[in-house]
């Protein structure tokens, strides 16, 4: 009986997945079935060549609050490139300091996302600059309001004309967009697990390693794959257990409301991990602080499993390895307001 004891003993610490440093060289294999390395350069976005100029222009844009009809929230407001590419509150806030209905996503990286916003339903970073521009509980401006603005200014103008060469009108609310995605596509973060996937087996610590097989075995890639650990499908929020109301808000429905197809009640685009370490809280409702609590609640919702303690901390520990680099961004000197620059009115900042 003592030797059956221990023969079952020994086959149970064989059989974990996280009993053993895994072989770096078959884990990269498994790993790169499913994932991809950052790219070395900036990436190319589609119907937007990518230059200089307009990089300079699209980070001028980003930073500025005057693109708001308060003059008070710029891009940055909520996608701070100082706290991991977002504001770091549960829902943004807003024109007359509203609350917005879901949590901010993170701008770094967002090039790679299959489509923008928690239900998709901007294609590009284009289509995606332009929302909070015009929604009301956002920056609540309008691209007339915009384009004046800027061309209010004569250095603005010089700008466009540098970014769109040729072009006998360059400021419009198009091509404000396109800066902005132009920037955008720069704020790429290299992470251990890039070196790791290039080939650097001293890239990820022993705990790492054994968070990524988890990650893998557990079935976590599956929704969270590609070249942003996630951002390139929608799936159900509660595929196996639906999460209560404080985490998954019933009035919420996610893509439903773009699609309009009862198969997409609760289903959301699956978040982009990479940053995951600096992004709290979690979720689209930004209910959940704590990292270990929302992989448990992924366990449970997605997986129907309740992981056991070490197995969540080995899985963060692999998480923490998608914190990335920072692409150095110094803070922009804006153009000069003139006489013709709108102002922001007393009626559209809250008392």
């Amino acid at each position: 009986m003592k030797k059956l004891l221990t023969s079952v003993a020994v086959l149970v610490l064989a059989t974990s997945a996280f009993a053993a440093d895994p072989a770096p060289a078959d884990l990269r294999a498994s790993a790169l079935e499913i994932f991809k390395a950052l790219p070395s350069t900036t990436p190319a976005v589609a119907n937007n060549p990518i230059t200089p100029d307009k990089i300079l222009l699209g980070k001028a844009l980003f930073f500025d609050p005057r693109i708001s009809a308060s003059g008070v929230f710029s891009c940055n407001s909520c996608h701070n490139l100082a706290t991991g590419g977002d504001d770091n509150l549960e829902t943004s806030i807003g024109h007359g300091w509203q609350k917005g209905p879901r949590n901010s996503p993170t701008a770094l990286n967002a090039v790679f996302n299959v489509a923008q916003f928690w239900d998709g339903r901007a294609e590009d970073l284009k289509a995606q600059a332009k929302g909070p521009v015009q929604a009301g509980v956002e920056m609540a401006n309008t691209p007339v309001q915009v384009v004046a603005t800027l061309k209010s200014m004569p250095q603005y103008v010089e700008w466009f004309k540098a970014a769109f060469p040729g072009e006998e009108d360059p400021v419009t609310f198009d091509n404000f967009a396109k800066a902005i995605e132009a920037f955008e596509a720069t704020l790429v973060t290299p992470a251990p697990f890039d070196a790791f996937l290039n080939g650097d087996d001293a890239a990820l610590t022993a705990e790492q390693k054994k968070g990524l097989a988890l990650f893998i075995d557990k079935g976590c890639s599956t929704c969270h794959a590609g070249t942003n650990v996630g951002g390139e499908g929608y799936f159900p929020f509660g595929l196996i257990e639906k999460p209560g109301a404080d985490v998954l808000p019933e009035k919420d429905k996610g893509r439903f409301a773009v699609t309009n197809t009862a198969d997409d009640s609760y289903v959301f685009r699956a978040a982009p991990l990479r940053n995951v370490a600096l992004t709290a809280p979690y979720f689209h409702s930004g209910k959940v602080w704590d990292l270990k609590q929302a992989v448990g609640v992924m366990g449970t919702a997605q997986l129907g499993e309740e992981l056991k303690e070490d197995e969540v901390d080995l899985i963060v520990a692999f998480l923490g390895s998608l914190t990335g680099k920072m692409p150095e961004v110094t803070y922009p000197v804006l153009p000069a307001e003139t006489d013709a620059t709108p102002r922001p009115s007393g009626d559209i900042v809250a008392k």
